[in-house]
């Protein structure tokens, strides 16, 4: 009933369909996809990656790609795209936009119904700047993906883990208050998460709560692990850089109890995709790292699964 796959970020050297490959090797139902652009990627951690460049294929190119997609057991769950496109600099935030608007256009030609990204956000202003933000310019982005019939997820992440995303993180999508302010301005029932529970457990909240309070709205849901080192937090803080007192995790090495996060799935009926993401930086040594990362957090999550 819950498809499991994992994001392809944690594979930027292998093509596509060898991506496709190792995920029917590992009993995968699904892959997350990442589209960055060719150009003015970004150079942060599992950013830039580009599985389907979409800025480089033409109408027909899709229409063959869907056509080879069709016939491999592995299903696309997402178009994955993170960038910032609240961004201070127009020029750059316009760029990221038409990337998203360019990724919508691809997914509706490959009969994939869903894009996740981030809403991104001005992060030198407050939730109030960003909000009125937001509603100049998003819009025009779900219009297009209700006009093509795609859903687009936005992640919850805060963007606040580096000196350079001080004070105010890069994706003001990170609150319940939030989310209900956003989706009075877009009330589209395309317009919902990527939801990632590890986003909530640094920030002192519930994971479960959007579960049971959003369920209309999660489209895709991120499998990422969190945990908080308490010793650190005492020193440093909540107000701190949240990687001063925690790590993301895979699956299983954190605080989040997945056997409560699974049921709760289950109790509101979402039907939709779970995917792994690895950002675990004990599993990046190696190639044979990855793999272990991967088919850990999968063991670990398939014990909750019918």
């Amino acid at each position: 009933m819950l498809d499991l796959g994992f994001v392809s970020a944690i594979l930027p050297h292998k093509s596509l369909f060898e991506v496709l490959d190792y995920a029917q090797q590992q009993h995968f139902a699904c892959v997350e996809v990442m589209c960055w652009p060719s150009s003015s990627s970004d150079a942060r951690r599992y950013a830039g990656v580009s599985h389907i460049s979409v800025d480089q294929l033409s109408t027909e190119d899709l229409v063959a790609l869907k056509a080879k997609l069709d016939l491999h057991p592995v299903k696309i769950s997402a178009l994955g795209y993170y960038p910032n496109p609240l961004d201070p600099d127009e020029t750059q935030a316009a760029f990221y936009r038409e990337h998203i608007q360019k990724i919508i256009k691809a997914a509706a030609v490959l009969g994939i119904s869903r894009v996740n990204t981030f809403v991104g956000r001005d992060y030198t202003k407050n939730v109030a700047y960003n909000i009125g933000r937001f509603s100049e310019v998003w819009p025009e982005i779900i219009a297009l993906a209700d006009t093509l019939q795609i859903k687009i997820g936005i992640e919850n992440c805060p963007m606040f883990f580096s000196d350079d995303e001080w004070p105010g993180g890069k994706n003001l999508m990170t609150t319940p208050k939030i989310w209900d302010e956003l989706f009075t301005i877009i009330p589209s029932a395309n317009f919902g998460l990527n939801y990632d529970p590890s986003h909530m457990v640094f920030q002192m909240m519930d994971y479960t709560y959007p579960i049971y309070h959003y369920a209309e709205r999660i489209h895709h849901v991120h499998l990422k692990d969190v945990k908080v080192y308490p010793e650190k937090l005492n020193r440093v803080g909540i107000l701190a850089n949240p990687l001063e007192y925690h790590s993301p995790k895979i699956p299983g090495l954190g605080d989040i109890q997945w056997g409560k996060f699974i049921s709760a799935l289950n109790d509101v009926r979402y039907r939709g995709p779970i995917v792994i993401e690895v950002e675990d930086k004990a599993y990046e040594g190696s190639e044979e790292d990855i793999d272990k990362a991967i088919r850990s957090a999968r063991n670990h999550i398939q014990q909750f699964l019918p």
